[in-house]
């Protein structure tokens, strides 16, 4: 409730709303359609299932649903993006474009704002374990490039975003750390699971004596100099490769900016010998565009240093997904360790 009642003042939900119900029931996304609908008296239309498979297909029901607000995870809009369904004029009633989960690529969010430039665009970020979401981001300009980062912002009403060392100290602005929750929306726990509960949800002593329960996200984060909090990656997305600390998510972006790749993916599988990690890329090309390995290796060489380009590639129809919608990242390195295309 919480979090229901700071959202629907936030965003001015009223009973003049029509909000998309997009994630399955068993996402927690859904909560937030459903009862920040409730709350405001608004009404909620379920995205046919079949409109997931086919970006045009979402954009037709999107225009016939008069939406005010899609909230979905970032890979329906970038799908959506990718396949050049949203036309300038288009959505003339969609008052907000919400996405949590996962990142944007930046690439994406340019394409809807020059497309839907009515329409406020909120990035959310926040585990299940914290109830939907815990900070908050509306992009208040046009981003400078495909590779500008967004960040998570600023924490929501009644909870606080804390950037900690390993000593549970708080780094210096600027610094990456890990990312704790603590407030209004922490769960008491995982069901019937004591000891999980215990490893993830602790307890942060205070300078009077003081003790509260913070939940460790396993999320790197930094404070920036304008005061927001930027998500840096998880923990085990942050390698050593050949003796080069490498975080996935910037090369994730750089990939996000080559304008004829449709979705893109980077993990890290157990190389050979002294070389640590293997960073390896799955990707989709646009299918009027030849894509290669040899190529993206070019474009990406005029953006990120020798030591990060991915050595393993592989070329796929599309990027599996779970069934939040997000990427599956596990399978993808299942595939990328038994085939892939090494070009190193």
């Amino acid at each position: 409730m919480a979090f229901v009642d700071w959202a629907k003042g936030y965003f001015r939900l009223d009973a003049s709303d029509r909000l998309s119900g997009h994630p399955p029931l068993s996402f927690d996304l859904s909560v937030f359609d459903i009862f920040g609908s409730f709350a405001a008296g608004a009404e909620l239309h379920l995205v046919p299932a079949e409109c997931n498979l086919l970006p045009h297909r979402l954009a037709a029901w999107m225009q016939a649903s008069r939406l005010t607000q899609w909230f979905s995870v970032p890979s329906a809009l970038n799908y959506m993006a990718k396949f050049d369904v949203v036309q300038p004029g288009d959505f003339p009633e969609l008052r907000r474009v919400l996405w949590c989960g996962e990142v944007l690529p930046t690439s994406a969010l340019l394409y809807w704002m020059k497309r839907v430039p009515h329409a406020a665009f909120t990035n959310l970020y926040g585990p299940t374990e914290a109830t939907i979401a815990s900070s908050y981001y509306t992009v208040s300009s046009f981003p400078s490039d495909g590779t500008e980062q967004i960040p998570i912002g600023s924490a929501c009403e009644g909870e606080e975003l804390l950037v900690l060392d390993e000593h549970m100290q708080p780094v210096a602005d600027g610094e990456t750390g890990d990312l704790y929750i603590r407030g209004a929306g922490l769960s008491p726990g995982y069901w019937r699971d004591p000891a999980t509960t215990a490893g993830a949800f602790l307890t942060l002593a205070g300078p009077d004596g003081s003790r509260e329960r913070i939940y460790r996200t396993g999320d790197l984060a930094r404070r920036g100099s304008d005061g927001l909090v930027y998500f840096v990656g998880r923990e085990d997305s942050q390698i050593k490769s050949r003796g080069y600390r490498i975080e996935l998510g910037e090369i994730e972006t750089a990939l996000n900016s080559v304008e004829t790749l449709r979705e893109c993916a980077v993990v890290a599988v157990p190389g050979e010998s002294f070389e640590g990690y293997m960073v390896c890329c799955a990707y989709v090309p646009k299918d009027d565009d030849p894509v290669t390995p040899a190529g993206l290796r070019t474009r990406l060489s005029r953006l990120l240093p020798e030591y990060m380009i991915p050595s393993r590639w592989q070329a796929l129809s599309e990027l599996p997904k779970n069934a939040a919608g997000k990427i599956d990242r596990r399978r993808l390195k299942e595939a990328l360790t038994r085939n892939g295309t090494d070009t190193a």
